[in-house]
């Protein structure tokens, strides 16, 4: 029988620990390789996150199977299971802007999808948009949104850069 999760916060320092209260309803973005995962504390250790059909101990092959998949799972996990080696944080960044549903509806709410099929999609049914929607009754997802701005920019760019180049190769033609 496991005991609670040693109650940590991973800090950007690998060095520097910082010891945290994990309060139920707080969402926990944990730090994958190319990507941020999230869940929702539930207390006692454990969250409820929403996972591929089957995620495996490598987080590479979970993440590439959870963008070929349409659907995923609502998951409750030890958090250390779902961390593994991974930083991670409490991250209620949405607090100021959006008020959090009361913790008991935030946990209930959570305990009732455990279990159930969920549809997936990158940019509109991810696991941040889940625990978003859980605390907030929102559904956002700030990495899509940098993710279509940094492909936004960089399209611009690329754009930038071929006028550029078509207008060098006629200045030119011209000498």
């Amino acid at each position: 029988v496991r005991g609670p999760l040693p109650q940590r916060l991973g800090e950007q320092n690998e060095q520097t620990q910082c010891i945290v209260e994990l309060k139920p309803g707080d969402l926990i973005e944990i730090f994958r390789s190319c990507y941020q995962h999230w869940a929702i504390y539930v207390g006692d250790g454990k969250v409820v996150h929403l996972a591929p059909p089957c995620e495996h101990p490598m987080d590479g092959i979970a993440s590439v199977l959870a963008a070929l998949s349409d659907r995923a799972f609502v998951k409750k996990d030890w958090l250390e299971d779902v961390v593994r080696k991974d930083r991670y944080r409490v991250n209620n960044k949405h607090d100021e802007t959006h008020p959090p549903l009361p913790v008991s509806k935030i946990v209930r709410w959570a305990e009732e999808l455990v279990g159930r099929e969920m549809p997936y999609n990158l940019t509109s049914h991810n696991c941040e948009h889940f625990v978003m929607e859980l605390r907030y009754g929102v559904a956002m997802s700030d990495q899509v949104t940098e993710a279509i701005a940094m492909g936004t920019v960089g399209v611009m760019g690329m754009a930038a850069a071929v006028i550029r180049s078509m207008a060098q190769r006629r200045k030119h033609r011209k000498e």
